[in-house]
């Protein structure tokens, strides 16, 4: 396993800077002040520009690079660009050839088996793979907030909790990470029996989708007990709270909840027959839906 990172770390980088360390030692300046600039040492500059360091052939013909070393190498002779402002053009330049650029092509030149991921694009941050890791490491660094959250385990309802997060473009539940089965109290702790996957969680899957089709920009849900306290705590911190009927559908409930407010930070329902009374915390992302649990214990 080899990431895009360490081929920016193994053949940019050396590259990269052996490049602007002779264009800056072919500007007049000192190995001293070549160091100073690129924040490396005096004998890393004397190995670069003595071709001690080896450089990537392939990278030694890109247009784009030798034009940004000649860039960076005038603003910095001259004055007229701090290091920090090289490093940022520097940064941008390195994510653009990490989407679909040469060091994409590098990266699966070193790991052949990502040709199987053509369609998804895996170098393009856009893509439907990349999105959908983003989504389920969302939902990881949420659960570890409510496992880490000293009395979590009391916000749980007796039917469990779910923490979901939808892809951006989400049209249905299979668009939706969760945990499969529910987060349990066990014993007065947050029992998470699973890493999250895609379509496993029906019922709150559902109503964040049915926010979402009712003008709600939230992309994660977290059900937890409904009580007044709780709904009470959730406008004490300043979130809007709306009750919604459990005896309608999840979809027609919370669309006519939502009419005047399509904003709200939660939805609740005070329970029908056979339903029990829950609140749902909307938000952003999968932990910040956590802290927002986090907060009102």
């Amino acid at each position: 396993m080899r990431f895009v990172e360490e081929i920016v770390v193994d053949d940019f980088l050396p590259t990269f800077r052996s490049l602007l360390a002779d264009a800056l030692r072919e500007r007049g300046l000192t190995q001293s002040e070549v160091a100073g600039l690129l924040g490396i040492s005096q004998s890393a500059v004397s190995k670069y520009v003595h071709g001690d360091v080896e450089r990537h052939a392939a990278l030694l013909d890109h247009r784009g690079l030798n034009e940004l070393v000649e860039r960076l190498a005038d603003g910095l002779a001259e004055g007229e660009m701090s290091p920090v402002q090289a490093l940022v053009e520097t940064e941008v330049f390195i994510r653009e050839l990490e989407q679909g650029g040469a060091l994409a092509q590098l990266h699966e030149d070193a790991v052949p088996e990502l040709s199987a991921y053509d369609d998804f694009a895996v170098h393009d941050p856009d893509s439907t793979l990349r999105t959908a890791e983003q989504t389920l490491a969302s939902v990881r660094r949420g659960l570890s907030v409510l496992e880490n959250t000293s009395g979590f385990a009391t916000l749980i309802p007796a039917v469990g909790s779910n923490l979901v997060q939808c892809l951006p473009d989400a049209a249905g539940i299979e668009d939706v990470a969760a945990v499969p089965g529910r987060i349990l109290d066990v014993k007065g702790r947050a029992t998470i029996p699973a890493d999250p996957e895609f379509g496993v969680s029906e019922h709150v899957a559902t109503l964040l989708l049915a926010a979402r089709a009712a003008g709600n920009d939230a992309r994660a849900v977290l059900n937890v007990r409904y009580d007044e306290a709780v709904v009470a705590a959730l406008a004490d911190a300043g979130y809007t709270v709306v009750e919604f009927d459990a005896d309608e559908s999840v979809e027609t409930a919370v669309a006519a909840a939502l009419a005047d407010d399509p904003d709200a930070d939660a939805l609740y329902q005070t329970g029908a027959m056979g339903i029990e009374p829950v609140v749902y915390l909307l938000g952003d992302d999968a932990a910040s839906v956590a802290e927002t649990a986090r907060e009102i214990l």
